[in-house]
Order: structure tokens, then sequence, then C-alpha cells
């Protein structure tokens, strides 16, 4: 028997297209008895469907069903269905083939559809039957969106019937209450005209619960095209107000205007929203780049992420023979180490702070002189400064011990500082000093994140050119050419076609990007990271290269298991510490 349904799955299959218009739709309108109760995959007593398209009935399956279980005698009472009637009925699980062959390929209607629907799957989930999965219509949600208090003053079957005048009042009997439910189906669809819902897919989301302006701008959708992009909500005035990115463009904006967008900034910018701009894209990554570039370039107010990547500082040491961390705007080709780029100067203190744990370096913004002594402060007097100030080291000595550890922690190897910060930790820890130890964790963290993520985009943004090709979903191979970290081009090389001509094409048109200086040279850190991420694919191959693409051997890429154990232990905390 589950062999014979494996075909009737409309899932499998394309199923009911959301746009056919009403007029043309299959329903098949649905009604249960049940003995009452949660549906446990029994406790059907009766099934009664009507199949119906534009107005004429198709057909109708109706039987009662021999729950198993004794009937209580409120539901006799209320149905007038006995024990006595329900012994040589057939039990759910040979009802189930026919039931599922007649709702195939039709939208399942049912006043209440949850209360149903969850009976019948869960019937189906007992018995080894595929649930088909079809559309749904509630036209007890469908009543509610429609009809006012006005109108009616609720809506119960017996109610709706008595409005609409059906044919067959209910009598909680699942054939006469399944016939009822169609009159009121068919009433209430008259009325969605005056709705603009004139497709399934309309009706359906109608009975969901979306805002004024999210039903007034649905049409903003209309048009769109199905294929990777970008999109942007634009006001009257054509200000940006919103930039997207998706797979599919047209399905993305649709879901702007149903019940599973919730956003409070969403729903205001859709009433500011006048027209929806699409920027179709040869893939995701591509998609991807233009999005983050958009919101960089038009600051849109509804967009929370990305919209100042110029707002980055570094973490720089300074020229002069006492070198100390300060947190600057840009960095220079004369500049002799940095860390960075940072999203804030909240997160490059913090780091700050993580190398001053670990290394001697001087923390006074003094302009120091290798002639003349600056009284010391009392970070000396407790022996976390070596004073250079007042000239108790040589430059050549502060140079070995905290400056030269720091530029080899940022460019190569954080060994020394790691273990350093580990050690202080691990120290605090002993002590019971945990709140102390939290903190140096913090830092140990900050600085961890920061190296990893420079030496990482630093690898890439050394590379003049690099091609590389992805299987596209539909064949053929997507396309990136990236130069110094930054896209500069990218197509889709058609399927059965070689995709050298493609690569030639690209190039030949890709955006010249000169050289420059640090490790996001000619591009923000999130989109190189964003092409990071891409290039890291299993399925991304290499096509070629002008240079190699390499990280220190005993770089900071290897501390990435401890820096996501500090993350955690840190995260763990904080659930811990909230009320």
């Amino acid at each position: 028997m589950q062999q014979t349904l494996a075909g009737l799955d409309p899932t499998a299959g394309p199923g009911v297209d959301p746009a056919l218009p009403l007029s043309a739709t299959t329903f098949v309108v649905v009604d249960l008895e049940t003995t009452g109760g949660a549906p446990d995959g029994g406790g059907i007593t009766e099934i009664g469907a009507v199949k119906v398209r534009g107005g004429e009935q198709l057909g109708m399956l109706a039987t009662l069903v021999n729950p198993g279980v004794p009937i209580p005698p409120f539901i006799t009472v209320l149905t007038g269905i006995t024990q006595a009637m329900l012994v040589p009925a057939p039990p759910i699980e040979q009802v189930l083939p026919s039931f599922l062959e007649f709702v195939a390929d039709a939208v399942l209607v049912a006043h209440n559809a949850p209360y149903d629907v969850g009976f019948l799957k869960a019937a189906c989930a007992r018995h080894g039957y595929r649930w088909p999965a079809p559309r749904v219509l509630d036209t007890a949600a469908l009543a509610r969106r429609v009809l006012t208090r006005d109108e009616v003053p609720n809506r119960k079957l017996g109610t709706l019937s008595a409005y609409f005048r059906t044919t067959v009042r209910p009598t909680h009997r699942a054939l006469d209450d399944a016939r009822a439910t169609v009159d009121v189906l068919h009433g209430l669809i008259d009325r969605l005209g005056g709705h603009r819902v004139h497709t399934v897919g309309e009706a359906i989301e109608f009975t969901r619960a979306v805002t004024p302006a999210q039903r007034r701008k649905r049409h903003l959708a209309d048009g769109l095209p199905k294929r990777p992009g970008v999109y942007i909500f634009r006001a009257a005035d054509d200000r940006p107000l919103y930039v997207g990115t998706s797979g599919d463009i047209a399905t993305r904006v649709r879901s702007y205007f149903t019940a599973a967008e919730k956003r409070a900034r969403i729903s205001e910018m859709l009433t500011a929203a006048e027209r929806v701009e699409a920027v179709e894209c040869a893939h995701s990554l591509e998609a991807e780049v233009r999005e983050l570039r958009l919101i960089a370039a038009h600051a849109p107010p509804y967009n929370r992420r990305s919209k100042f990547p110029e707002r980055v500082v570094w973490l720089k040491l300074t020229a002069g023979p006492y070198p100390r961390l300060s947190v600057v705007r840009s960095i220079t080709d004369g500049d002799d180490a940095y860390l960075g780029p940072f999203s804030s100067r909240r997160a490059a203190e913090l780091a700050a702070a993580g190398f001053h744990d670990a290394l001697p370096l001087r923390q006074c913004t003094h302009r120091l002189s290798l002639r003349t002594t600056t009284p010391a402060c009392v970070l000396a007097e407790l022996g976390r400064c070596p004073a250079p100030c007042e000239h108790r080291i040589t430059p050549e000595e502060y140079d070995h011990r905290a400056a030269q550890p720091f530029r080899t922690a940022t460019a190569s190897d954080p060994r020394p500082v790691v273990e350093a910060l580990l050690a202080r930790i691990e120290a605090l820890g002993a002590d019971q000093r945990y709140e102390e130890a939290a903190v140096v964790r913090s830092r140990l963290v900050a600085v961890l994140r920061a190296t990893v993520r420079m030496q990482r985009l630093a690898g890439l943004s050394r590379i003049a050119e690099l091609a590389a090709a992805r299987p596209a979903a539909h064949g053929g191979w997507e396309l990136a050419l990236v130069r110094h970290g930054r896209l500069a081009g990218a197509g889709v090389s058609p399927a059965g076609v070689h995709p050298r001509p493609t690569l030639n094409l690209i190039r030949a048109t890709a955006e010249t990007v000169p050289a420059g200086t640090g490790p996001v040279p000619a591009a923000t850190a999130e989109e190189s990271e964003r092409i990071l991420s891409w290039l890291e694919r299993p399925e991304t191959r290499l096509v070629e290269m002008t240079s190699a693409w390499a990280s220190p051997v005993a770089g900071a890429a290897r501390f990435r298991d401890l820096l996501a154990k500090a993350e955690g232990a840190a995260s763990n905390q904080l659930s811990t510490e909230r009320p």
C-alpha cells in the first residue's frame, strides 16, 4: 500500500502553482469527525471530502472510520454517530490510500484547518504513509480577514453558513459540513477580488497576519527576475532605503510581504518604499559583493550592517626609539607594524590591552627623548613597564623585549604573546581571581581574532590576480576574477562549453586594481572575507594565480582551536550570568 502512494506526493513534483487563478484551482474541501482529544494517529470516526473547481463539483468522498476505541457519549450526542455504526466501518489505514489519491494535486481546504490536518498527518505518520504536504487554505482564517464583526459575530461554520445561505447546513457530520464549507469557500472567494487577491498563493498568504503596508505594497514584487542578484527598496525620491541579496530576487522580495516578515523596522521601510530595483548578478558571490558596495556607497537607513566600512581603525606600532601602540584611522607604507582592521576603537583597545598584558610595551603617550628623561608613572613602580622614560632600558633591549614580539606576532608567529596570556590566565585562576582571568581571556580572544583575520586577508591581497571556478547549480561554471583581494570580474560559463573563453572575456573587461598597503589595500575587509569564504569551499577550483597563495607556517591560524575554545568559554559565562 505504501508503494502505491509513493507517486502521490505533490512535493515530489511542482505541486499546485501558487500563481494559479482561484477560478482554475482544484480544491478538496474536507471535514473530519473524531473521538476528540489530541491527534495521535487515531481517533478519526468519519471523513467527508468534496472536490470542486471553478464552482463545479468534481467528486465526493465520504466514509465512516472505525477508530478502534469506544466513542465517548458526548461525541455520540453531538454527531449522532454510534458505536454500532462504526463496528463494520474500515480502519483509517484502509481509508488513507483512497483519501490521499483524492486530494492529490489539489489545494486542501478545511474550516479550522490545523485541527483536521493535524489528525490526517498523525494518521499518515502512524501507519507509514507519506503526508503529501498539499497547500492548505483555512476558511476560518480567511473569514477573519474578509468579514468584519459587523457582518458576523463569530467565524463558526454554522454562523458563516447562515450568512452565505449555503445549500447544505452543517450538522456535525463530515460530508454535510464539507459541503457547507464549499459554499462558504465560494462566498469568501467572491469577496477576495476587492482585496486584490486573485491567485491561490495570494489567498493562502492573505489568511496570515500581514500588516496593511505589506498588503498594500505587495505589487512591488511583481515582475522581478528569479535570478541571483541585489534588490534595492527605493523611496519616492529614489533614495535607497534597504539593500539585500538573494539567489532568487523575486522569491526573496515577495517574502517581505508575508506573515513571516515580522521585523518592525522592515515594516516601517515598506511603508516608505515606492519601488524595488533589481540588479542581476552572475552568481551569489558577485551578488554579495555588490550588496556590500551598495550599502557602503549609500548607507541605506534600514540596513544595520556594513553601512560604514570606512570607519575602521588599526592598532599601530609608532615610530621612534621607544615605540608604543596607537589606535589610528589608517596605515601608510612607512608604518613599522600594525594589526587590524578593527570595526571599532573598543575592539582595538581590547587587543592592545592583551599585548600590554603579554609584552613590556609602554602605555604612556609622551614623546620620549634619548637625551632627557621623564618621570616614570605608577606602572613602572608596579613592574608593568620597563620605564624607558627614565632610560632604565636601552632602545635596543626595549625593541628586543617589547616591539619585536609585536611585529612577529602580527606578521607571523603570535606564540610568545599567546603563551604569556595563557600563563597569566592560569596564575589568576590559581589565585581564584576568576573575574580578572575572564578579562584576560577576552583580551586573548581579541588578539587571536585580529591576528588570524589579518594574516588570512593578507595572504589573499598579496596575489595580483587569481581566477577561480565553482560548479554552477544548473551546469557550467561560476567564475570569479580576484585582484588584490577585490572582486574584479565575475561570470558564468554555460554548460557544455569550455570555460576558457568566458574567463578570457571576464579578464578583458575586469576592473583594474592597483596594489596598496596593508591586508585590505583594494577592498573592505568584509568583501575580501566573502571572497575567501567562496574560494575556500571544497567545490571551488583555483584556475590561475600570479603568485603563491600562502600563510605563515607558524602563523596565527594554528591557534584557531584555542580561539574557538576561548570564545565558547566566554559565551557560556555570559549565558550563565544573564538573569
